[in-house]
Parts: C-alpha cells; structure tokens; sequence
C-alpha cells in the first residue's frame, strides 16, 4: 500500500526557465533543486533498508553528476523518475562543489595523513562511505593515445612511475588505430592492459587543430567493467601512491581556473548510457578551447575539486624564483615541450622565449630518473628519431642567434640517445 507518510515533498523556488532560455549551463536553480531532493532522499533513508524514488517536475533535466542517467527509472513531459544509490548520494553531498574555492579535507591511507587546503569543518570522505562500497571496488588508472605515437614513451614511464608507488589499481590503455603492434607490446611490458578505440573527432575543432581527435578521451566513460577509474594524461608522472584517491567520488578532478577543472586528472565512475549523453550533446554544446577540457567543461558543471596538492602543474607566471616541486606533490604536469622530446641535459623548453614559462632543469631531470627506472627494451621507445635531433638542433641555434639570457645553448650535449 502507499502510504502517505513515505512520500516527502521538497519545493524549491527558482528560474530555471529563464536560465533555459538565455542558453545558460551553469545554472545554479537547477543545481539547488537537485542538491536539495538529493538531500531529503539522503536524511530520510537513514537506518531503512527499502527503494527511494526521487521525482522532478520540471522541463530541465535534473544535474546529471547528482542523478545519474543510470538511475532514471522513467522519463516524460516535465517528470523525471529516479531510483537513486543513496550511499553515493551521501558522498556526493558530503563534498564541497568545484566551483567552491576549496576542497575537501582528506585523510590519507595511513589515516593521519591530512590534506587540507581549509580550515572548515567538513566530513570525513571514509566515514560517509558504506561498507558494503569498499568490498572488492574494480578500480583502474586509464590513459588514452590516439591519432600519433609522439606519447607512447610518456605512456610508458607514466606506467613506470605508477608502479613503483606499490599501487593496487589495475592499469588500463586506450588506443587506436595509429598506435603500432610494435608500440602496444612496448606498452604492455610496461604495465598496461591495452584495448583498441575508435577515436572521437572534435566536432568544433579546426581542421588542423592539434586537438582535433581529443574527444576520443570520452571512450574512458565505456570501461564498464570497473567501478570507477582515474584519468591520467600520458604526459604525467606519479611520485607517491595516489590509490587512496579513488574514495572521491563521482565526479571530482583537479582545478584548472576559476571554476574550470582540468581534464588531465580526473576521478570518474564509468557508464555506458552516460558516454552516450556525452555524444549526444557534443554537436549541440560547444567546447570553450575546441577539446575535450572544454567540453567537459561544458557538461559536468558540478564538480568536486581534488586537493592541489596532487598535481604540480609545470607552468611558471614569472621569470626566475624557485622551480622545483614542492616535497607533499603526488603527480607532475608536463606542460610545454615534453621531456622524452628533449636532450636530457636540460629542458629545452628554455630554448624558446614563449616557453620559458614551461622551463624547467629540476622538473625535467625528475622524469628522467623514471626513464633511467625502465628496463633497457623499454627506453629504446624514447629513443630520438632523425626529425626530432632536427628539431632540437635548430631551436638550440635559434636560441644562440638571439642569445637567450639563460644560456642552455652553451650546454654540450651527452643524451647518449643522439647516438643511436
């Protein structure tokens, strides 16, 4: 029987027509209508054990990263009908927003370590989490190559660096076609569970555009065969275990400007009819940058903000100063020209004064102790190809023609990979 005490009714005022209208996404209406349902479905289930249903009346689809497409019983007209996991929506609303200038306080695997960026107090992520979520949790790292192998060296010591931090995670790569069998196999010797991909063209992308195949990256939401995963672009490394990030929940990524996040990292709960939603919006919503960050940006609105401290984003706004890595840094960013794409005696991001804000020796040389960690078979895909000498040579004597203030140019080169 229904009975009329088990239905709870949650009124929201707001103008979530209007903001339809202008065309706008992030629409803070829609956010407090599904914040506060997500709530209520939340406070009324605790210590019951039966199905919560969760109905909108309204013309706009509830925040897809509070109420799942997975979730959505039925669909017509103005009403919504969802069945919600109520324990992730207890994580979910126990966590302070991305567009919030903070992020959740989180205790480490050892369970002392904090990572605080803020002083106010909020839950503990452990302590919202059921039991029953961390038995046997599938959990992998992905990354993605498509379209060249410029990153298959990247791949392989991103891989290296994971492993050497005891990870428990399962590794998993996505590539496609213009990955060769000959790279594949190098990236399986060197941890990665490898799966071919059709890539994902870019729809607003330029024809030339370097980003033109990023949305391939949406392929990560089909690994279905995991509870969740962690994105990590190929041109990162690890250097301290990472594994206790996967109690973040769906979705949560790192912080890029303002209230952007950056699509290099990201902690995500994979799902089939949510990558379909992905592609059907593509052609619709345009990508601030013409790639997937841009995109992503566009869709998931409402994100949770991993601490800084995961990332050190190599990228520095002023000339001179300290460019090392700070020591409580989990993962480094390289931005700019690539490490395997320079000599190893110096970063030859310093070779161009546009670059200089990518530079640096210290950083530079941290990658290259997880190079000189890989097996000899497996260096030999970081090998320098005649084009790339080219390359470098030719940017070294425009740096000298101009006289570069910091003077790398005057440096001999011993990469022993030259000789090869």
């Amino acid at each position: 029987m229904w009975l009329l005490q088990n239905y709870h009714v949650a009124t929201v005022p707001t103008t979530m027509e209007v903001a339809k209208r202008r065309g706008l996404i992030r629409d803070v209406y829609r956010l407090q209508i599904s914040l506060a349902i997500a709530r209520l479905i939340v406070e009324n289930s605790i210590g019951k054990n039966e199905d919560v249903y969760g109905v909108f009346i309204a013309k706009c689809e509830p925040v897809l990263e509070i109420f799942r497409c997975d979730d959505l019983v039925w669909h017509g007209g103005s009403y919504w009908v969802y069945k919600p996991h109520v324990q992730k929506l207890r994580e979910i609303i126990s966590m302070p927003l991305g567009t919030c200038e903070l992020a959740h306080p989180y205790i480490g695997a050892s369970g002392t370590e904090q990572l605080q960026e803020n002083q106010m107090s909020l839950p503990n992520i452990q302590q919202t989490r059921s039991p029953r979520l961390n038995i046997m949790r599938r959990e992998a790292y992905v990354t993605v190559l498509h379209s060249s192998e410029t990153y298959v060296c990247g791949a392989i010591a991103l891989a290296r660096s994971i492993l050497l931090t005891n990870t428990t995670k399962d590794l998993i790569l996505l590539a496609d076609h213009t990955i060769s069998d000959h790279s594949i196999k190098g990236l399986q010797s060197a941890g990665w569970k490898t799966k071919r991909i059709r890539r994902i063209r870019s729809p607003k992308a330029n024809p030339d555009a370097y980003n033109k195949w990023n949305y391939s990256k949406l392929r990560v939401w089909q690994l279905t065969e995991y509870d969740k995963v962690m994105f990590i672009d190929s041109d990162f490394i690890v250097l301290q275990n990472i594994d206790h990030f996967f109690d973040y929940p769906q979705f949560s990524a790192g912080p890029n400007d303002k209230w952007l996040f950056n699509s290099g990292i990201m902690v995500l709960e994979p799902s089939e009819c949510f990558f379909k939603t992905l592609m059907s919006k593509r052609h619709t919503l345009k990508s601030y940058n013409g790639g997937d960050q841009g995109y992503l940006n566009e869709v998931l609105t409402w994100w949770h903000k991993l601490t800084r401290k995961l990332t050190f984003m190599k990228f520095y706004i002023h000339e001179g100063g300290n460019r090392s890595v700070p020591i409580d840094r989990y993962t480094i960013h390289y931005l700019g020209f690539k490490p395997w794409l320079c000599y190893r005696d110096y970063d030859c991001n310093w070779d161009r004064f546009d670059h200089h804000r990518f530079a640096s020796d210290d950083v530079h040389a941290r990658w290259w102790r997880v190079y000189d960690a890989l097996p000899k078979e497996l260096q030999k895909y970081c090998g320098m190809t005649k084009q790339l000498k080219n390359v470098l040579h030719r940017r070294r004597v425009e740096a000298q023609k101009v006289h570069l203030n910091h003077g790398r140019w005057k440096i001999e080169i011993k990469d022993p990979r030259q000789q090869i």
